[in-house]
């Protein structure tokens, strides 16, 4: 219900508008990934061979509510976007990982395996941006 001015010059930062939206996504009461998948897309980065991983990561991403399938498409062609221009931005598909993964992906308690958990979580967004056309295609 806040209304925000978008004209306004703390939007021209990149930075403020790059965290509102990591915000957002944090403060869901449930990540874009639900937590019920967690596991299963961990499970699926595992996978040895390309082919298999990426069909894998397919079928769980089409299982999604429509609602978090439907944003994360329009939020993973958007980031896909950005990293076409690396070259400018310095924003590679791993980069976006390692900033967006921990906040997309997350487990709903926290275990021990903290530091492995956010290895995959990077690695699942980064396959999911390079491979983007052929998960939402």
């Amino acid at each position: 219900e806040e209304k925000l001015n978008l004209d306004d010059s703390q939007w021209e930062d990149i930075h403020v508008v790059t965290g509102a939206l990591k915000m957002f996504f944090r403060e869901l009461p449930e990540p874009l990934f639900p937590y019920c998948s967690f596991e299963q897309f961990v499970e699926a980065i595992k996978i040895q061979d390309n082919t298999t991983r990426i069909k894998t990561i397919r079928n769980l991403v089409k299982k999604l509510p429509r609602p978090n399938y439907d944003t994360m498409k329009i939020l993973f062609e958007h980031l896909q976007k950005i990293a076409a221009k690396e070259s400018v931005n310095l924003m590679s598909t791993q980069s976006l990982g390692i900033v967006f993964g921990p906040t997309l992906l997350r487990p709903e308690k926290e275990t021990g395996n903290m530091a492995v958990h956010m290895l995959y979580q990077n690695q699942i967004v980064e396959l999911m941006l390079s491979e983007y056309s052929k998960i939402f295609g």
